[in-house]
Formats: C-alpha cells, sequence, structure tokens
C-alpha cells in the first residue's frame, strides 16, 4: 500500500556519509523533506541535489532539514557530497529498506534512458514536526524532478 498525505512516516535508520547511523526521529523537531534518488554521480540527481545546496537558506526559514537518501553505499555518496559541496545530510540505503517503506525503490523497468531495478525512484516526501507526512511525489521517470515549488508551500502552511 502506497503512502498518502497523513499517514504517519515511517522510521528507518540509515547510514551517513560520516558511517554514523542517522534515524528520521532524530530530525522531527523541525519539517523534513526526503529526496530518495536514483544514483550519485548521475546528471539530474547532480542538477537536484545542488538545487537543494543552493537554496538551503529558503529550507531552513520554513524550519525545514533536507535529507538525500540514495542506495549508493555512504563512501560514495561523502565522495559526491564532498564534489559537490552537499551542506545538508546525504543518507545510504544501501539494503534498501526505507526506498522500500517508502514505496520508492524501483521494482519494475521505468522509462528514461536507462533501466535499473533495485534502485530509488526520485522522490519527495514532507514530513511535519508531529511525524505525519504533509506531501508526497514520486517521479515514474528518472528526468524528472520533485515539484520544488509544491514542497516550499506545502512547508510553508
Amino acid at each position: 500500500m502506497s503512502l498518502k498525505v497523513g499517514d504517519t512516516a515511517p522510521d528507518f535508520t540509515l547510514i551517513n556519509t560520516n558511517g554514523e547511523k542517522v534515524s528520521l526521529k532524530n530530525f522531527l523537531n523541525k519539517q523534513v523533506v526526503l529526496l530518495f534518488f536514483p544514483f550519485a554521480n548521475s546528471s539530474v540527481c547532480h542538477e537536484e541535489m545542488c538545487s537543494m545546496r543552493d537554496n538551503l537558506k529558503i529550507y531552513e526559514n520554513l524550519n525545514a532539514q533536507i535529507l538525500g537518501i540514495s542506495v549508493d553505499s555512504h563512501y560514495s555518496l561523502k565522495l559526491w557530497g564532498e564534489k559537490l559541496n552537499l551542506n545538508f545530510p546525504l543518507l545510504s540505503d544501501f539494503n534498501k529498506d526505507a526506498s522500500s517503506k517508502y514505496d520508492s525503490l524501483n521494482h519494475l523497468h521505468s522509462p528514461g534512458k536507462y533501466d535499473y531495478i533495485g534502485v530509488s525512484k526520485r522522490s519527495a516526501f514532507v514530513i511535519g514536526k508531529d511525524g505525519k507526512i504533509k506531501y508526497v511525489e514520486i517521479c515514474e521517470h528518472t528526468g524528472l524532478q520533485p515539484n520544488y515549488e509544491a514542497i516550499k508551500k506545502t512547508l510553508a502552511e
């Protein structure tokens, strides 16, 4: 069953780029924007994460914490995050736990340049301080990006 607005956000524990365990519940003192993405070092993911980096102050002013999540290892995410000077946490979902809980794991051949099964779909979730999901967007095409304006609007409400 897919998650929808109003559902309680499933908790997860993933590994950050320093090799530390991080749980969603650690961030629920503010709103959280979960951004699942297919691969570090790919062009659309690069554009997406740099957009978040460049607009981080806007999200911080909306009392939001950005978390980038992919099935890449925390080692590759660390190198990629340093290369792009990303200023928010990247989390490794190498075992595909969070991607599965959020219905963001690609099980089928998807339209796009490549067919990768078992990677995260590009997805965005806004979670309120109360732990409830306020926004859901799962992109079925690998070249699409989330609607950043809709995310910011949801955070401002």
